[in-house]
């Protein structure tokens, strides 16, 4: 084993270090409860609050400008 530790001292703290991660995921899952639904149908370009900021603007200046 890795740097002298003994397998059952190894599998341990692998287990506890496992433990610990989730007992952490739990409570930040159950603070910002995640959107875990999959829409039926895809938003359109522009309805997700997620994308930048004037987006839309930005890509019909790009279209104006290439014509």
């Amino acid at each position: 084993m890795p740097a002298g530790v003994p397998w059952a001292t190894y599998a341990k703290m692998l287990a506890s270090s496992l433990l610990a991660m989730c007992a952490g995921a739990e409570p930040c899952n159950r603070y910002y409860r995640p959107d875990l639904t999959i829409p039926e149908i895809p938003p359109k370009p522009g309805e997700l609050k997620t994308e930048l900021l004037r987006l839309k603007e930005r890509q019909l200046e790009s279209q104006i400008s290439q014509h």
